[in-house]
C-alpha cells in the first residue's frame, strides 16, 4: 500500500487531536481531527478513511454507535477505540462489534502508533 492511509481522530477533548496529529502525519498519515461526533458522522458519510480512532464517551454520538455507522458503510475500515473509562465489559462489547482495537486512556502516542500499524498491516492484507 503506498498511498497514505487516511485516518479519522475523534476525540471530545481537543487536546487528543492536537498532541497526536503532528507525530501522525510525521509518520505519513493523512489525519483529519474532529472533536464532535455529528461533524465526523457527517465527514464519515462524505469519505471513506481507511483507519477511524474515536473516544467512547462522547456527547450526542458515542464511540461504538460510531463504530456500527462505520462498519455498515464501510467494512474493511479498522475502528480503534479510546476511553478513559475501560472496562472488559466495554472492551469485549467493542471487539464483538467489529473493532479493531481498543486503548484506555491515558496512553503514549506510541502506544497508539503501535495499534495503527498493526491496522495498517490488516489492510494491506485483505
Amino acid at each position: 500500500m503506498t498511498e497514505a492511509i487516511e485516518v479519522l481522530l475523534l476525540d471530545d477533548e481537543p487536546i487528543v487531536g492536537r498532541r497526536l496529529q503532528p507525530s501522525l502525519v510525521k509518520d505519513g498519515y493523512r489525519v483529519e481531527i474532529f472533536t464532535d461526533s455529528q461533524e465526523a458522522l457527517n465527514r464519515l458519510r462524505e469519505k471513506e478513511f481507511d483507519i477511524v480512532v474515536t473516544d467512547i464517551r462522547m456527547n450526542e454520538v458515542d464511540g461504538l454507535e460510531i463504530l456500527e455507522q462505520v462498519k455498515a458503510r464501510s467494512p474493511r475500515t479498522q475502528v480503534i477505540l479510546i476511553t478513559g473509562y475501560a472496562t472488559i465489559e466495554l472492551a469485549r462489547e467493542a471487539l464483538a462489534k467489529g473493532a479493531f482495537d481498543f486503548l484506555a486512556k491515558p496512553f503514549k502516542p506510541s502506544e497508539l502508533k503501535e495499534v495503527l500499524f498493526r491496522a495498517k498491516r490488516a489492510l494491506s492484507e485483505d
